[in-house]
């Protein structure tokens, strides 16, 4: 099997002066994890790797470059699942560490858990061997900024952030030499959220899903919507149907569109490595190798 690899970094109205940061930080995480397929690596080690760098990389709403919550405080989420066992990992509303996705894993690969939330997921972290980091470590300026127009005007704009604005979760699915299939995805939330608000990221079958059986997906957008119609498990069950995973990441879009009046974007990649996605908000990041093609991009 040639391995192949799709990221994205969040469905939205992408700045123009933003773009070339988000193509990079696509581009960057897409080739890594592609190289370690490249090199015999699993499709979760990819998909890991792929994301904690997007974590890293301030320009996206996941670890460092999280968005503030209407209490000042930075929570994450995110999700990693492998494809084979059906295992996941998750956790939610955690704060003071750099790399949500490597917990998620450890809690994956470590526990008979599937997912940890809020002082547990932090104290789960930190007995596992993870540094705790300040809330400055994981902050930017235009959160912060961002944050300060809140308190000043007390304003919420839940629909306008994925109609036309922002955020930009991150994800990434990955089909390894042997054939299996992983999925990841981490996101610091919705601006101005209230505290200890879950959107779909970290929940199974919403904001990531794995069937060896069938592929891999991920999800960005609105979390309320996403989670009504379980995104990442609509696309992979329409994917199951079709064989196209193109057709099936536009057809879960439209369901996203016509059921909920949702906003977002879906990345996915088929059995035989072939990839897909879609997008019903005016941009989406993101950046695949598929087998020898390689695209990055913000419109399909």
């Amino acid at each position: 099997m040639k391995p192949s690899i799709i990221v994205h970094g969040g469905a939205w109205d992408i700045p123009r002066d933003q773009e070339k940061e988000h193509l990079r930080g696509c581009q960057k995480a897409a080739y890594l994890g592609h190289d370690i397929l490249e090199r015999g690596g699993s499709a979760l080690d990819a998909v890991e790797a792929a994301v904690v760098l997007m974590e890293d990389e301030p320009i996206f709403d996941a670890g460092r470059g999280s968005v503030l919550n209407q209490s000042g405080q930075v929570e994450m989420d995110a999700i990693i699942m492998d494809g084979t066992t059906l295992r996941s990992g998750s956790v939610a509303a955690l704060r003071h560490i750099r790399n949500p996705v490597k917990v998620a894993r450890a809690l994956m690969d470590t526990t008979p858990y599937s997912m940890v939330v809020g002082e547990g997921a932090l104290e789960f972290a930190l007995a596992s061997g993870f540094k705790e980091c300040s809330e400055e470590d994981l902050l930017v300026g235009r959160e912060l900024e961002d944050y300060r127009e809140f308190v000043r005007t007390g304003i919420l704009r839940t629909r306008a952030v994925f109609a036309g604005e922002q955020r930009n979760t991150v994800g990434a699915c990955a089909m390894d030499r042997e054939g299996k299939v992983a999925a990841a995805t981490s996101t610091g939330g919705i601006p101005r959220k209230i505290e200890g608000r879950v959107g779909d990221s970290p929940i199974i079958g919403c904001g990531a899903y794995a069937d060896g059986r069938i592929g891999a997906a991920s999800a960005t957008g609105w979390g309320e919507q996403i989670m009504a119609v379980m995104l990442s498990k609509t696309a992979l069950d329409i994917l199951k149907e079709c064989q196209d995973p193109m057709k099936s990441s536009k057809r879960a879009i439209n369901i996203l569109a016509n059921r909920v009046d949702g906003f977002g974007g879906v990345i996915i990649i088929g059995r035989k490595g072939r990839v897909g996605l879609c997008h019903n908000t005016p941009k989406m990041a993101f950046s695949y190798v598929e087998g020898i093609k390689r695209k990055t991009g913000l419109e399909i």
